[in-house]
């Protein structure tokens, strides 16, 4: 089990126990912090934020404030007489990951996106009454003319059939279940 966490604006890999040094934090020596800015969780299953995993927070404990290694910066330019020497010296905090909490209802969530989105169809299965080669698909497939009086009837029709199931969005089965059930409309205006 781990996250990918947003620490004082750098993403770190972070796991139950792991010590690790982080730009400077606010707080004391043994004072407890949390990081709610979790980006991805692998706990058996991969969850990814967007841009942040809701209800999952990062708990860790501050263990020193230290400085870093130092640095040296040396500037020169040659044949000028100019030279510049300076160090830095960054300053960190060391903290231990103590936990990773909030599964329980990041699981609860993912289920509910997981039923919302099985209900959700992709534009592949349903039927867009206002795109006219569709309906001359749909025309075709059931051995009707392609006649702009077909293809108005055919739009009634999917009007009808979605107050009838009280939908917004018709598959195609649907509209094809339609046509074969009204078929004798479509013959008498073919007469």
């Amino acid at each position: 089990m781990f996250a990918i966490v947003e620490i004082a604006g750098l993403q770190y890999k972070v796991e139950q126990d792991q010590k690790l040094f982080v730009n400077r934090l606010k707080g004391d020596k043994g004072g407890k912090v949390s990081f709610d800015k979790v980006l991805l969780t692998v706990n058996g299953a991969i969850t990814v934020g967007a841009p942040a995993v809701s209800g999952i927070t990062v708990e860790a404990e501050i263990l020193d404030h230290v400085k870093a290694d130092k640095v040296i910066i040396f500037k020169k330019k040659r044949r000028k007489g100019y030279q510049v020497k300076n160090g830095h010296r960054q300053s960190l905090t060391q903290i231990v990951i103590t936990g990773i909490t909030g599964f329980e209802a990041g699981a609860k969530k993912a289920a509910k996106k997981e039923t919302v989105k099985s209900e959700v169809l992709s534009d592949n299965a349903t039927v867009n009454f206002s795109e006219d080669h569709e309906l001359n698909y749909h025309l075709k497939k059931n051995n009707l003319s392609q006649s702009k009086e077909n293809r108005e009837t055919l739009i009634t029709l999917g009007k009808a059939v979605k107050v009838e199931l009280e939908k917004n969005i018709l598959t195609h089965e649907e509209v094809d279940a339609a046509i074969i059930k009204n078929i004798d409309q479509f013959k008498a205006l073919n007469k």
